[in-house]
């Protein structure tokens, strides 16, 4: 069989894998920078194991000969440089840490925490004798036994069986709510395990990486991005762990830590009451935050936050908690100060990146902001998106004795707004992220991203008239302009505010389903779906609309948002 692999026409042997076939060509080299860990065909993400041709029909393998035929036979193969190459990375040093760590401690607990930085978090309970070192060595004694990673296909109820009887209660109580029939395992010897998508062909893929101790567990550093052959730099972040580590506690105390909690809540009859909860939790954060920012006199509140993270409501919000304090809140956008389209010059590719901190005149907004602070007047500037300009419309603005700017903004923890010579005491930070604690099993965490995404295409779609494909399209773009302008600046932030809701997915879920089903193999977020409705199958929908606040954050999404409302 003949087949096109990155542009170069190749024959394949009857029984041969891809892997074997790159291995034979000579394209499997030991560097993780350029060999290919996955490959791509007809819009979804294959294990290099995969067979396109056998002598024997197998039921198992016939869908991946519909996606030889439907791609023409063209393949392309993935990389650690892309975004799914890193995600299998991801998912086959799961599969490592958590074989070491059973072979090393049968029966400790070990659970996906949060990603902090360059590394996850992942929490040891159960055994009193846990130690790093032992776990780095056996973790490189199965990288050295580089065997092959390859799923079996057993029944449902086979794995469900298998989860209770080696304690996995977590893992069996989220097959209990799966509607096919069958279910994929990754083995190796008695331990059998999933992660919900596509690993490296081998154990040896595991190149780059670090251990590191923590409270309770361990840190697991990836590869750097851009340069995959070496481990990434990383930086504690007290802060950020802390703020994910309460809203865990959080979690716990409402008993839903997973999502079959959260079923278990939608089926009978607690999700109301988790509504209320959790929506009575944010109001309190926002009174907390704002006492603190009357308490030290701040005059200025800078408020980022990534993408679909609900920094508008949050503002908001926060202004109306600021009221109550006798202040005089007054919103303003970062976008407003955005220079002219035809003025920001492009990058070496020839495109212009609109995530860039130079797309924001920072001379201009650092000359207001002090003038306001020392007690001038300046006339502000509005953005006109349309015709991609900054325009003025005479709308003027000086400061009261009571009054606190919001500024809200991609870029608001950036130094580079700040005049030089301010009052650090009248500048108040606030970062804003959905810091989701809700796993789908003790071993597969739902990333904080994954939920974002699920916003802004619910978002798009109900208030801006965008389709899924453009929303996914741009999706890769935004991701990039996050890790380069916001995440290297929030563990500078006064507060981190986290704007998840236990409840959403079940919400969410409802919106957002009929829009993924309707994506074709066709489709170039083909996969993209794929994985997300791979995860969406496992989670309860829930018709409760009518408990969700009108200025919830959640509304932010859905619709129904009061702020967004212009009064008459």
């Amino acid at each position: 069989m003949k087949l096109m692999i990155n542009n170069t026409i190749v024959e394949i042997k009857t029984d041969e894998s891809l892997y074997d076939l790159l291995k034979r060509l000579g394209m499997i080299t030991g560097n993780l920078s350029s060999d290919p860990i996955a490959a791509k065909l007809a819009g979804r993400v294959f294990t290099l194991n995969y067979i396109p041709e056998r002598h024997k029909d197998v039921n198992e393998r016939e869908s991946i000969r519909r996606a030889v035929t439907a791609s023409g036979g063209v393949i392309k193969l993935l990389t650690y440089h892309d975004h799914a190459g890193r995600e299998c990375y991801v998912r086959t040093a799961q599969f490592i840490l958590f074989l070491a760590l059973r072979r090393l401690y049968p029966t400790a607990r070990a659970k996906m925490n949060c990603t902090v930085g360059s590394g996850v978090y992942i929490k040891v309970t159960g055994t009193e004798d846990f130690s790093v070192d032992a776990l780095r060595k056996e973790v490189d004694a199965i990288v050295r036994e580089d065997f092959l990673l390859q799923r079996r296909r057993i029944t449902t109820a086979e794995a469900i069986n298998y989860f209770e009887n080696t304690a996995q209660y977590d893992k069996a109580r989220l097959l209990s709510y799966r509607e096919h029939e069958t279910f994929d395992i990754y083995e190796n010897g008695d331990y059998a395990d999933y992660f919900y998508g596509e690993l490296a062909p081998s154990t040896g893929y595991l190149r780059s990486y670090a251990i590191l101790p923590a409270m309770h567990g361990f840190i697991f550093v990836f590869p750097d991005v851009k340069d995959p052959d070496t481990v990434a730099s990383y930086r504690e972040m007290p802060n950020f762990f802390g703020v994910y580590a309460e809203g865990t506690r959080w979690g716990e105390l409402m008993h839903c830590e997973t999502v079959a909690d959260l079923n278990e809540l939608c089926e009978k009859g607690g999700i109301r009451e988790l509504v209320r909860v959790n929506e009575a939790l944010h109001e309190k954060r926002f009174a907390e935050i704002s006492d603190m920012i009357s308490d030290r006199g701040a005059r200025v509140v800078l408020l980022a936050g990534p993408s679909s993270s609900g920094k508008t409501t949050s503002a908001n919000r926060l202004a109306t908690q600021l009221r109550v304090h006798g202040k005089t809140p007054i919103l303003m956008s970062l976008d407003d100060y955005y220079i002219d389209r035809d003025k920001i010059a492009p990058g070496p590719d020839g495109t212009v990146d609109l995530e860039h901190i130079n797309t924001i005149d920072t001379e201009l907004f650092r000359t207001q902001l002090r003038t306001l602070l020392t007690g001038g007047e300046v006339e502000l500037p509005s953005f006109n998106f349309k015709k991609g300009r900054r325009e003025y419309t005479g709308k003027t603005l000086s400061l009261g004795r009571d009054s606190v700017i919001i500024v809200e903004g991609l870029h608001g923890l950036n130094p580079m707004l700040l005049p030089e010579d301010v009052n650090p005491s009248l500048i108040f930070r606030m970062y804003v992220s959905p810091l989701l604690p809700l796993n789908l099993d003790d071993h597969n965490r739902i990333a904080t991203s994954s939920l974002r995404l699920l916003r802004r295409t619910v978002r798009d779609f109900e208030t801006r008239g965008a389709s899924v494909q453009k929303t996914l399209s741009m999706w890769e773009s935004v991701r990039r302009g996050e890790e380069q302008w916001i995440f290297p600046f929030q563990e500078h932030a006064d507060v981190i505010f986290n704007s998840s809701t236990l409840y959403e997915l079940s919400v969410l879920k409802k919106h957002i389903y009929p829009l993924l089903e309707a994506i074709g193999p066709h489709e170039d977020c083909y996969d993209q779906v794929r994985g997300m409705v791979k995860f969406l199958n496992y989670v309860r929908e829930a018709d409760i609309d009518d408990e969700i606040p009108p200025t919830s954050i959640v509304r932010e999404f859905i619709g129904g948002n009061t702020f967004y409302r212009k009064e008459t």
